[in-house]
């Protein structure tokens, strides 16, 4: 085109999308089952567009915008029982949040209404694969940033769908649950929950696993030896999925000496720090030969002088901070990251 008529373009104005903005139009071209995504925050400018082929695509990519922001992300808490949670009857407190210092971490008690927070990897990346991630606290609480969303995060980041549960605490003050009856059903639902919804979401349901931490590491443990097919008869259809994970990542895992794998136990990926307390790193070596002699495929990580709770930092440093290297690489051996 001449320069002549370049100049008779007329510039276009400056335009900045703001996140509210974005947010607005996601709510207006959202599908039902995506409600509750998150936009992330961020600018998008458009200046001094001359050639009419860039106005056209920069039109183009901003009408698209909405569509990437609502494909890919964190959501908003889903409950498990959205009517309420079998054993929390009457119970109508709700969950706190602390701020621990001087990490800044949030840490969660007094769950009566479980979830969980789902964080799906854009759709050019992702795998299928789907892990429930869970975050420990003694059973009294949940660190739920380091060994909850930002593994969430990193997984989604790199193909994985995640889904961050928020279980009730055995070990809360005056609690009445316990971790064999309520927190291994809300492990349960959350796995019946994530297949019931797995094409929406992208999930292939053969390949959805645990990852658990502390606590949450015998959750994730008691799950993966206490399943069924699903529920039949139910007239819940979430509750006619099956509750078996297909793997299960065991992370400095809680009362390892509970851990009795059976042949048909899922494929499991364990860690853990030398420096730990000795039930975990020397249970954990154990647990490792239990696998073994029960046939079932494994590998176990132990970092030297490495303690308890580090879940996934920036400020880790030194072999353990690649850990999710490991599991991701474990993942694509075992044959969980095959592209549906």
């Amino acid at each position: 085109m001449p320069v002549s008529m370049i100049n008779m373009i007329p510039r276009l104005p400056k335009i900045s999308l703001h996140s509210r903005l974005l947010n607005q139009i996601a709510r207006g071209l959202r599908p039902k089952h995506n409600a509750g995504i998150r936009a992330p925050a961020f600018r998008f400018s458009l200046s001094s567009a001359r050639s009419p082929l860039a106005i056209f695509f920069t039109a183009w990519a901003v009408w698209l915008l909405p569509v990437a922001v609502v494909a890919a992300g964190r959501m908003d808490d889903i409950l498990l029982w959205p009517n309420g949670a079998p054993g929390s009857e009457g119970k109508t407190n709700a969950e706190t949040v602390r701020i621990a210092k001087p990490t800044g971490d949030h840490v969660v008690t007094g769950v009566n209404k479980p979830s969980i927070t789902p964080f799906l990897p854009a759709r050019h990346r992702a795998t299928g694969a789907a892990v429930i991630v869970t975050p420990g606290g003694g059973h009294s609480e949940l660190w739920i940033d380091h060994e909850g969303y930002n593994v969430a995060r990193w997984l989604s980041e790199h193909g994985v769908a995640a889904f961050v549960l928020k279980y009730r605490l055995a070990k809360a003050t005056n609690s009445t649950y316990t971790v064999d009856r309520d927190e291994l059903a809300d492990m349960q639902r959350a796995l019946r929950l994530v297949r019931s919804r797995a094409g929406e979401w992208g999930v292939d349901p053969d390949r959805l696993g645990v990852m658990g931490f502390s606590a949450g590491g015998e959750v994730s443990f008691l799950a993966a030896m206490h399943f069924d097919d699903g529920i039949a008869g139910s007239t819940d259809p979430i509750d006619r999925q099956g509750c078996k994970p297909d793997f299960q990542a065991l992370i400095y895992p809680g009362n390892p000496g509970r851990i009795e794998p059976a042949t048909n136990s899922p494929p499991a990926f364990l860690l853990c720090g030398s420096a730990d307390r000795k039930d975990i790193s020397e249970g954990l070596a154990a647990v490792y030969l239990k696998f073994k002699q029960a046939k079932v495929p494994v590998e176990l990580h132990i970092y030297s002088g490495v303690g308890h709770g580090f879940g996934l930092r920036a400020s880790n440093t030194g072999p353990v901070s690649e850990w999710p290297d490991r599991f991701y690489e474990w993942l694509e051996q075992g044959g969980f990251l095959k592209r549906p």
